[in-house]
């Protein structure tokens, strides 16, 4: 049987230089925005706070926000 993913949130652990899969999914949600980000497209997180961005301008924001 095949086992697909689809639609299912992915559980990852952030690292500087990738990402580790911890729950299989095939996306991960925007910690700002809540828009789902496909595990292809994924480019931006904060590792100190384990969350992912959708977009450099949304990582940004997200970073001087706090």
């Amino acid at each position: 049987m095949l086992m697909t993913q689809s639609g299912r949130v992915a559980k990852l652990h952030y690292m500087a230089n990738g990402f580790r899969v911890l729950a299989n999914g095939d996306h991960v949600v925007c910690a700002v925005t809540g828009e789902p980000i496909a595990l292809e497209a994924l480019r931006y997180w904060n590792v100190a706070r384990q969350e992912a961005y959708a977009s450099a301008d949304i990582a940004t924001r997200a970073m001087t926000a706090a």
